[in-house]
């Protein structure tokens, strides 16, 4: 059992996860970050893999990618940085990226990387299922890493179900039918998608992605789900950062407070 889902089953509320882009804002930021998460009671952590053209994210991300891309950051370059990281940091570790830089890399390679390193899931937004499950699933379950699925409002019941059979870990659920991008309230049309996955009876966990950026929308998500992960509101605060150490502490517990972690 991987440590996604000893989390999960550990802990069935109020579950953050934390999304930042490798390298950045300097190439050298990954594992300090990564270190400051865990010691500020991050419960998942997201680290994205840079690439040229993120069509899933937003203005903020998209930038922070570019950045880590001319800094010099690379999968090889993350995977050098994350050799030991087993021996430093403890929470469960999700890789985000897109399909095309893996397969350069070599899916067989970058699998057995991942599992010597010691990550435990994936997201491959751009990774089809069927082609994961033909392709990639016997590869991946070798290396017992979990393979994340995103869903949306728009996502049809039939292959929620589908994606439901086909999870080990969670399920990403996306707000709402956009790019990244940190948002100030959840509206009610989200909400409205948020109860109607609750009433399928679904048998993975959810966790609540895409505009989720303070305590008010983190304690909204996990109203309906085990948790949320919040992205662009924490790359722009590091992108603007001065004390890494005092800012990342200061905004998980502005996400923390009141929100009654178990």
């Amino acid at each position: 059992m991987n440590r996604i889902n000893e989390l999960f089953l550990r802990k069935q509320e109020n579950i953050l996860s934390i999304y930042f882009t490798a390298g950045f804002p300097t190439l050298d930021d990954t594992v300090p970050i990564l270190k400051l998460l865990e010691e500020s009671n991050v419960d998942l952590v997201e680290i994205g893999m840079p690439y040229s053209d993120p069509v899933a994210d937003g203005p903020t991300i998209q930038e922070s990618n570019q950045a880590a891309l001319n800094n010099g950051m690379s999968i090889k370059c993350l995977f050098e940085q994350l050799a030991d990281i087993r021996d430093k940091v403890d929470i469960p570790i999700i890789l985000m990226g897109y399909l095309n830089p893996i397969m350069q890399y070599g899916v067989e390679d970058f699998s057995k990387k991942c599992f010597q390193i010691g990550i435990d899931g994936l997201i491959i937004p751009d990774l089809p299922m069927h082609e994961y499950s033909n392709h990639y699933k016997a590869i991946f379950d070798r290396d017992h890493l979990s393979n994340i699925f995103l869903i949306t409002p728009q996502t049809p019941t039939d292959r929620i179900i589908e994606i439901d059979r086909m999870t080990e870990g969670f399920i990403y659920m996306v707000s709402s039918a956009s790019i990244t991008g940190a948002k100030g309230s959840i509206n009610k049309e989200q909400v409205q998608y948020f109860e109607r996955v609750n009433q399928m009876g679904l048998k993975n966990p959810r966790l609540i992605g895409f505009g989720i950026s303070n305590k008010v929308t983190f304690e909204t998500a996990c109203q309906y789900a085990s948790g949320a992960i919040i992205g662009s509101a924490f790359v722009k605060l590091i992108s603007g950062s001065s004390s890494l150490n005092k800012d990342i502490r200061s905004f998980v517990s502005s996400i923390r407070t009141e929100s009654n972690p178990k």
